[in-house]
């Protein structure tokens, strides 16, 4: 059952990378309580929106490529249950171009997703994926910012 899940999250994954909408159509549950919040944005309610914003996202990016680290499945009510979370974090590589690596940038991003088992198919319910801000422990304190004790 696991594989199943961790197949279809990275379905996914496969889509925004491919630009696959068609794919990306077929992994959401048809739910006006379907939910996603992209990094840094506001959620979105409702499977329409949902394809609408991922259309969006695969049409203005040229080039991204998802780096799944830290991946696990939880069966918040049981093994049984037809509700899977699955945790990650992306490491994303995107870019203008691929005729030099200084048109591509990374980023980094916690995912969680929740897949509900539809007609024996799992399928997204629900995805949010938050930045994570790459913070140098060596960098030197910016003036006013000082520990409190």
């Amino acid at each position: 059952m696991a594989a199943d899940v961790l197949s279809r999250h990275r379905a996914f994954y496969d889509a925004v990378e491919s630009g696959d909408l068609d794919l990306m159509s077929s992994l959401w549950v048809d739910s006006p309580s379907a939910f996603c919040v992209h990094p840094g944005a506001e959620a979105i309610e409702g499977t329409d929106a949902v394809l609408r914003s991922w259309a969006l996202v695969m049409a203005n990016v040229e080039y991204i490529q998802f780096f799944l680290t830290d991946v696990q499945v939880s069966w918040p009510l049981g093994s049984d249950a037809d509700l899977a979370l699955v945790t990650c974090t992306e490491n994303i590589l995107s870019g203008e171009g691929t005729e030099s690596p200084e048109q591509f940038s990374g980023g980094k991003a916690i995912c969680t997703s929740v897949l509900v088992r539809s007609g024996g198919v799992w399928r997204l319910w629900s995805r949010h994926a938050s930045p994570v801000l790459d913070i140098d422990p060596e960098a030197p304190e910016e003036p006013g910012m000082t520990e409190q004790p």
